[in-house]
């Protein structure tokens, strides 16, 4: 039995994150929905740079949001290379939390 809730349950419930987005304070978060278009203009400008390369299927791009609040960002980057990364690396445990060994060669002497 899968431990994830189906989109349609998924979909009952808001994003916090939104929630957030739209609270009254001096603090300005940004909203899901805008983080997703800037990250879509992203990749369309990488796959134009690249030869129609897919940027979320390349697992040697690094990602750094210095100012992340929220982590509007850093969730849906992370969202996104989980699914671009499937070919490359079909092992779900080891897309999302890889060993030292699976970043790096180890060498011998």
């Amino acid at each position: 039995m899968s431990t994830q809730a189906s989109f349609a349950l998924r979909s009952r419930n808001p994003d916090v994150l939104t929630c957030i987005a739209n609270l009254s304070n001096d603090e300005v978060f940004t909203p899901p929905e805008f983080a997703n278009r800037m990250l879509d203009t992203l990749a369309e400008a990488w796959a134009a740079k690249k030869r129609g390369a897919n940027l979320w299927a390349d697992q040697t791009v690094k990602f750094l949001d210095p100012c992340t609040k929220s982590g509007v960002f850093l969730r849906e980057i992370t969202s996104r290379l989980t699914q671009g990364l499937e070919n490359e690396i079909p092992n779900l445990e080891k897309r999302v939390n890889p060993t030292w060994d699976d970043r790096h060669e180890t060498t011998t002497v």
